[in-house]
């Protein structure tokens, strides 16, 4: 089914919605929450409540694109209860590793102009993401968004682990020096 058919049922609360959503995108999401959660139970609250989610927001949202929409529910849904899973703790699973490798980059800005801050620091990523090669976009994002591992990213992509590690450092020095370029960091 057409992503504008299911908006269109979700926007006519039809429960044929949430069936049409699951069959296209349940393992989209899946991915999205395992990669963060590391647990398949835990993925699949998730995703359970990724649906709820969007049940409850379409209407008064119309999103024009689906996927984006859906994933971007599934990670937020997944970093709070990987939040809530690992308040006192750190480990488990891929996530700590994607924000340590990026907190080098882009953290410790907490001031009073933090959202202008954030903004910029918005603005200047999806410059540096438009900027790269689509091959090169691709690993970032599986990486830094979906919080794929290396390992899983490499197979996908056909290349080998040290290639996809290699290119994702790389990646995050262009970032540094392009977020250092605009002042955004020192």
């Amino acid at each position: 089914m057409e992503d504008t058919s299911i908006v269109q049922l979700l926007w006519d609360r039809c429960e044929q919605a949430l069936k049409e959503l699951a069959l296209k995108y349940g393992r989209f999401c899946h991915k999205i929450a395992l990669n963060i959660l590391g647990s398949p139970e835990d993925a699949e609250e998730c995703v359970n409540d990724t649906y709820l989610s969007v049940w409850n927001s379409i209407p008064p949202q119309r999103p024009s694109v689906l996927p984006p929409y859906i994933g971007r529910i599934t990670k937020n849904h997944a970093l709070n209860l990987y939040a809530k899973n690992h308040a006192d703790k750190r480990g488990g699973g891929n996530l700590p590793l994607v924000f340590e490798e990026l907190d080098e980059v882009v953290a410790g800005y907490e001031t009073a102009d933090s959202e202008l801050y954030r903004q910029e620091l918005l603005s200047a990523i999806n410059g540096f993401l438009a900027s790269l090669p689509s091959e090169k976009r691709k690993i970032f994002v599986s990486r830094y968004w979906y919080a794929e591992s290396v390992r899983d990213i490499a197979a996908r992509m056909h290349m080998t682990e040290n290639h996809v590690s290699v290119s994702l450092n790389r990646m995050r020095n262009q970032l540094r020096t392009k977020l250092q370029e605009g002042g955004l960091f020192s």
